[in-house]
């Protein structure tokens, strides 16, 4: 199988997290907490970490919120918990930076939105006072444009120039083009204040699908800075993760991204780190990285109407759920496991030997065993009411033989 060549940009140290060139494509997540809420957000941002948020980015909007930035890093750092942590700029970033010093040098990286930090001659001494900030605390940064609250100014300018072309394009391009121009013209702004290369990272978020796709293919193709990928607002559990699969996949394979966050809305009370699961999954689908063993599983279908098979397939996911954190210290490599539990004989032999460890059960009118296969060969065929235990007790002896 052919590699994916990744578009190399310049790499950038986040924390101690290295963030693009030939590093793995980083995972990062946002919490959704009241960032003055300490043990809230402490919490949240553990749980977004173990569930394998490599960044967790931070909302600072208020002076409380800045205030309680270096007690969340110091009790996180106490609990052991080394993930990057990011302070999320709107508006007042300038004013808060600036007040609140431990602040910011608590953080890893500061993102700023350049449509946000003010108009005219405002904007730019603005800008430069986050920059000057950043470059003092030796601090990277992430230039994060975004289309709903795009430079108002920059937008009317491509307006104007675009109405008077004598090839004028749609407004959709124009738009398109502003979102570019935005994130190189204030990438060029923060370098003559004196910010390296190698201390800026770009993001353009846009919540359709082909626009992600299009204003991303732009900024690779103009720049060689590290990017930050996702899909903004991508909405609420099936449709979001959808539309982030598919606008990720996309660039992924073209070797854009350095960094990927997938937006989702959670349920009221829902469980924040399904955005880490589905970045995880993304990444993995692609073989781009692995994260923990993949189960091949059938759909069923009229060959297969007990529910026996589903039922163990749920039952040795949940298993290995339950089972990872404790494997990743025993079993290095145990990530990239591949295990298949399938329905009938149709194609279960087959994808049982394909799989590292697989096994087939009886479909409907079947001979009532269960042959597993272990490295492309039958090793034992079981039968009786205690398959599902005594297929786990040999999936454990296979994990302490290859990986022990």
């Amino acid at each position: 199988m052919a590699e994916i060549m990744r578009r190399l940009s310049i790499p950038v140290n986040v924390g101690g997290v290295w963030v693009g060139g030939e590093n793995p494509i980083a995972i990062q997540s946002m919490t959704n907490t009241d960032t003055a809420d300490v043990g809230g957000t402490v919490s949240q941002v553990e749980a977004l970490a173990q569930a394998g948020s490599e960044l967790v980015r931070i909302t600072v909007n208020t002076r409380e919120a800045a205030r309680a930035v270096p007690d969340i890093v110091h009790r996180l750092r106490d609990r052991h918990i080394t993930a990057p942590i990011i302070g999320d700029f709107h508006y007042n970033g300038h004013i808060l930076l600036n007040e609140y010093p431990e602040c910011a040098e608590s953080l890893d990286k500061y993102r700023i939105n350049p449509g946000n930090v003010g108009m005219g001659r405002q904007h730019d001494d603005n800008f430069r006072s986050i920059i000057e900030i950043a470059l003092e605390h030796e601090k990277p940064v992430r230039i994060g444009v975004n289309w709903g609250s795009l430079d108002q100014s920059l937008v009317t300018r491509l307006m104007d120039e675009n109405a008077h072309s004598r090839d004028p394009k749609d407004s959709r391009e124009v738009i398109m083009e502003a979102m570019v121009l935005s994130a190189l013209e204030s990438a060029e702004m923060a370098k003559s204040y004196g910010m390296a290369d190698d201390r800026i990272i770009l993001s353009a978020k846009v919540s359709g699908v082909q626009d992600l796709i299009d204003v991303y293919r732009e900024l690779a193709a103009r720049s060689s800075y590290a990017l930050h990928v996702g899909l903004t607002e991508a909405g609420m559990g099936r449709r979001g993760i959808v539309a982030s699969s598919a606008a990720l996949s996309v660039l992924l394979q073209e070797g854009i991204g350095d960094t990927i966050r997938v937006s989702l809305t959670p349920a009221p009370g829902g469980d924040r780190t399904e955005e880490v699961r589905t970045c995880q999954d993304v990444l993995q689908s692609l073989a781009i990285r692995s994260f923990s063993p993949r189960v091949t599983a059938c759909p069923g279908c009229g060959r297969t109407t007990s529910t026996v098979f589903q039922e163990m397939a749920n039952d040795i996911q949940t298993y290995l759920n339950s089972q990872m954190p404790a494997w990743k210290q025993l079993y290095p490599g145990v990530e990239k496991l591949r295990i298949a539990v399938m329905g009938c004989v149709v194609n279960g032999p087959g994808e049982s030997k394909h799989a590292d460890i697989g096994i087939s059960l009886p479909g409907t009118g079947e001979d009532p065993k269960a042959p597993v296969y272990v490295d492309g060969r039958l090793m034992r065929t079981l039968k009786g009411p205690t398959i599902v235990d005594d297929f786990i007790s040999i999936l454990d002896e296979y994990l302490e033989t290859r990986f022990g």
